[in-house]
């Protein structure tokens, strides 16, 4: 903390910031108004000036900023701005639903400054490592707790710290603690003093022990002691070079370093980088096989990607394309009806939810679906997958529309939109991920067979309806709720027809229809109650259909409130396209996120052998014997918690923490077990409780962490979770990171957890 005072005076970007300047914020052509800006003394803050005297948010942490992108790039600046004052405008995007800030500076070096100075803040935060982040918080909360700011803690003072990092101590605890610090007797703590009551309140018991049993000596770990820990606490190959390279990486003590020991702080650093957490580290790269047909992955998919909140009044945005592309998703969905001057929209027809043009959509998924390049741009685009997106088009428009949209693809996306079979002749399977990087692939209604193409046969001009058969499989709900009333079939523009190569939608009639008259490229959509039904009582034809074909499943249109459902048993049977609503936070969308955090956050994940073998006889349900049947005993300790953040802004308001450890999977395997609640601490709390878990089929199962904020009178408030899948999970002592509602990193919040897995008897 000391050491980045010292940085504050060389460091150009952040003077700008701490000095800060005037900004125009815009809301609309006409609303446009000039706010001071400046980033606040503990560096994380950002202060705006506003002319409301009784406004109470006035600020923004940089840990709230999802991207800094400068130019006219978001919805607002292209709509309320002129093209002549681009090189001035920059927009900062936010996490979660808070809306985006449209900005305008003096001067195009001005904007350019203040996007590469936040830019390169928010980097230097995001590159800190847990236990910096953690002192970095415990810094700002002591500085705001020094009311009159004369760097003493006063006994008042000392509790308001305490309430500010979500810890509820009795009167007479806090006292002594107090007095305990208070060596110089003058009735606050100044300098060392309050280095010591720092010292005993991070202070982790549970790590004292564990280093304690391994510290052989003189009190330090060896190398040796070290490699002794990895082998037998953490089950990892170590040898004498791995234990030298974590000494020399986390040693932050010179003369330890120098005499090849490790100590207590650098045993701690060690377990709190990302190598040494509960997942697997060579999991978080592209460790799969991706040269697989691309029908035997599970594809992270969303559902009216178009929206931000809700399907009935919520917004349409080309935000929210980006927004699911930069979580992985590889299939996005585009609701495409008429609009104005001969230029289609995207909304979700016959409500109230507003429009954005299909165009400006096919723009924004380009710019992000892959590598970003020409812009200025944060977070890092290696954060986004290059393995391909499908583009599932919901087609309402007129014959001449659906040309504009077919123009509007094939300009915007250029040779990365796949218009022809890869390789030569007519194929007879899909193409892998990997041959398929950096493309596009349309997912719609197609005039005829694939294989026309190849036997020259030609269409006539007028031939452009889509057969009874094929119009009746549309997988949308407004397809459903209207087709009834009228029999009219779809005209079907045949610019936009010959662009369907590998995933032409068609009507599901029956498995055995599916097999015998079906080709592969050949797919159905399946609304939610269906496909769980199929799931449920013919799980292993699912299976088999699934290694020839593709499948959407998408939710039901009841779900008004774009809420979502659980999309692992549909993984079991081996469904791909698994179509969530990205906008909504809930349980589902977690699992979702924890199933394709690994393999390099590709958005593809490659189904079991089992799942992929023709004399398959794997069924979720049953569970005969097999090669999927890998029973293992799961057992975890729920040891501690660290840094919990409140749920409530209130403060006096103290979590009472709870933690649930859940596992998902095939039916045997779903389980859930819970810690009784820790009263008035989300600081440090301890629990100290083991569960055991059987686990059935691991290469399907899930493991999710999630805490909560035990109410004994209502329904506990969530605090926090982390999912990832069992085969990806690290043995022996682990932190737990924790995500948010959004599924955001929450800064130095997490578990400390023992784990391990057996093969049961």
């Amino acid at each position: 903390v000391k050491a980045d005072g010292k940085k504050k005076s060389g460091d150009q970007d952040l003077q700008f910031l701490l000095q800060g300047g005037d900004l125009l914020k815009v809301r609309s052509p006409t609303w446009k108004k000039t706010r001071y800006f400046k980033l606040q003394d503990d560096c994380k803050t950002v202060w705006r000036q506003s002319k409301k005297i009784f406004r109470r948010k006035q600020t923004f942490s940089l840990d709230d900023i999802s991207a800094v992108r400068l130019g006219r790039q978001t919805e607002g600046l292209k709509k309320n701005t002129d093209e002549q004052v681009e090189d001035r405008c920059f927009s900062i995007v936010f996490k979660g639903h808070h809306k985006t800030l449209d900005l305008i500076a003096c001067s195009e070096e001005e904007a350019k400054q203040w996007v590469k100075s936040l830019q390169k803040m928010i980097s230097n935060m995001n590159n800190l490592s847990r236990q910096q982040k953690r002192e970095h918080w415990i810094y700002s909360c002591l500085i705001k707790a020094d009311k009159n700011k004369d760097d003493k803690l006063s006994e008042s003072d000392m509790k308001s710290f305490l309430r500010l990092i979500n810890v509820e101590v009795d009167d007479d605890y806090a006292e002594l603690l107090f007095k305990k610090c208070d060596t110089s007797n003058s009735g606050y703590l100044a300098g060392e003093e309050v280095e010591h009551f720092y010292e005993l309140l991070t202070h982790r018991e549970e790590i004292d022990v564990i280093y304690g049993e391994y510290a052989q000596t003189t009190g330090y770990m060896s190398p040796q002691n070290l490699v002794d820990f990895l082998m037998k606490e953490q089950r990892q190959k170590a040898t004498l070079a791995d234990a030298h390279k974590i000494i020399k990486q986390f040693e932050p003590d010179e003369n330890a370093k120098e005499k090849q020991l490790l100590s207590k702080d650098g045993f701690l650093m060690y377990l709190h980088h990302q190598d040494a957490m509960v997942l697997q580290p060579e999991h978080r790269e592209v460790y799969q096989d991706m040269d697989q047909p691309l029908n035997h992955y599970f594809i992270s998919s969303s559902h009216n990607t178009y929206l931000m909140e809700d399907q009935l009044k919520g917004p349409s945005s080309t935000e929210a394309y980006i927004r699911a592309l930069l979580k992985g998703c590889r299939c996005v969905e585009l609701d495409c009806w008429d609009g104005s001057d001969d230029e289609p929209v995207i909304y979700h027809g016959h409500t109230l939810t507003s429009k954005i043009l299909f165009k400006d959509a096919i723009q924004a998924i380009k710019e992000y679906a892959f590598k970003v390049s020409g812009t200025v741009y944060y977070p890092p685009p290696q954060s986004v997958s290059d393995y391909p997106v499908i583009l599932s088009l919901e087609n309402h428009c007129s014959i001449e529309q659906q040309t504009v949209m077919a123009h509007h693809m094939s300009s915007i996306l250029g040779s990365a939109l796949v218009t022809s079979p890869l390789g030569q002749g007519m194929p007879t399977d899909f193409p892998s991920p990997e041959e398929l990087k950096g493309k596009f692939i349309i997912k719609g209604k197609r005039l005829n067979k694939l294989e026309a193409s190849f036997a020259q046969e030609v269409l006539a001009a007028d031939d452009t309806d889509v057969t009874e058969e094929e119009e009746s499989g549309d997988d949308d709900d407004y397809e459903e709720q209207h087709q009834k009333k009228s029999k009219k079939k779809l005209k079907l523009a045949k610019e936009l027809s010959d662009m369907v190569i590998y995933c032409k939608s068609v009507h599901f009639n029956g498995f055995d229809d599916a097999r015998r008259n079906l080709s592969f490229y050949e797919m159905s959509s399946f609304k939610e109650g269906k496909a769980m039904t199929l799931a449920e009582e013919s799980a292993n034809a699912y299976i088999h259909h699934n290694m020839e074909k593709l499948s959407r499943i998408y939710p039901a249109g009841s779900r008004a409130d774009s809420s979502n459902y659980n999309p692992v048993p549909l993984w079991n049977a081996g469904c791909q396209i698994v179509a969530l609503n990205f906008q909504t936070t809930c349980s589902d969308m977690d699992v979702n996120q924890g199933r394709f955090l690994v393999n390099g956050k590709s958005g593809y994940i490659l189904k079991p052998s089992y799942m992929r073998d023709p004399t398959t006889e794997f069924d979720p349900i049953t569970l005969t014997r097999g090669e999927w049947l890998k029973h293992k005993t799961l057992h975890v300790m729920v040891i501690s918690g660290q840094q919990l953040p409140k749920v409530t802004k209130k403060k006096s308001s103290i979590v009472d923490p709870i933690v649930k450890v859940e596992v998902y999977g095939v039916q045997d395997d779903v389980a859930e077990k819970e810690t009784n609640p820790i009263d008035n601490n989300g600081f440090n709390p301890e629990w100290n409780e083991t569960f055991r878990f059987d686990v059935y089929v691991p290469d399907l199962a899930l493991l999710r962490f999630v805490v909560e904020d035990h109410d004994s009178a209502s329904e506990n408030e969530f605090i926090g979770q982390y999912t990832l899948p069992f085969n990806s999970i690290q043995m022996g002592y682990r932190h737990v990171p924790l995500l948010n509602s959004n599924g955001d990193l929450i800064p130095a919040a997490g578990l400390f957890v023992h784990i391990m897995i057996v093969d049961a008897e």
